[in-house]
């Protein structure tokens, strides 16, 4: 971990990470984790720079020695309603309430960070330089990948498990083709330019 962060001055520190703001389907799922010092956990970093393999070794491991964890998430029609910016704070709020330990200092990856009713701290690049935030991006990744991989169970056809949600070219000219299913975040613009072609043309707007 890099030393230019300067830890707080607290003992029970949970750090907070979200993984999914940038899909065009699922919900945005963020994980709260307070660490053990006395039981460290080897390997953490950002678990974008993680293979697959290894994020899902260190998955039960964190859940086995953290202090505490929790995920927290907002679902596709939450995020329509709220925005994703929104929704993405309003699911680390309750990533971080639903801990079962509570924590006393709430460190945040990114440059902004939700009303947590205790002190907290936003932490650019954070991932890579707070463990306890690394350990909440492998969780917050690990179980939302797991979610397009149940997805794609049911809907083989969109190929989830590979691009996960993520509006690549083959994704969206699957959506284009079978259309688009409850799960998609609908006020996203690549959604929303597809269902406004798939929309029935009413009697009146033909008449003009």
């Amino acid at each position: 971990m890099s030393d230019e962060f300067i830890r707080p001055n607290a003992n029970l520190i949970a750090g907070v990470d979200e993984v999914g703001r940038g899909p065009l389907v699922g919900a945005v799922v963020t994980a709260a984790v307070i660490l053990d010092p006395s039981n460290p956990i080897e390997g953490l970093t950002d678990s974008k720079k993680l293979s697959e393999k290894k994020r899902q070794l260190l998955f039960p491991e964190i859940k086995e020695k953290a202090l505490a964890w929790a995920i927290g998430r907002c679902e596709p029609e939450e995020i329509d309603e709220l925005n994703i910016l929104q929704a993405t704070m309003v699911a680390m709020q309750r990533a971080v309430a639903a801990l079962p330990v509570p924590a006393q200092f709430v460190l945040v990856d990114g440059n902004r960070c939700p009303e947590f009713g205790i002190p907290s701290e936003s932490v650019v690049k954070g991932d890579l330089k707070v463990a306890e935030i690394s350990a909440a991006s492998i969780l917050a990744k690990v179980t939302r990948d797991q979610e397009m991989i149940e997805l794609d169970k049911r809907y083989p056809e969109y190929g989830f498990a590979n691009h996960k949600g993520y509006p690549t070219k083959a994704h969206l000219e699957k959506i284009q083709t079978l259309g688009v299913l409850d799960n998609y975040r609908k006020s996203f613009k690549p959604v929303a330019k597809i269902l406004a072609q798939q929309a029935p043309v009413s009697p009146q707007s033909k008449a003009k």
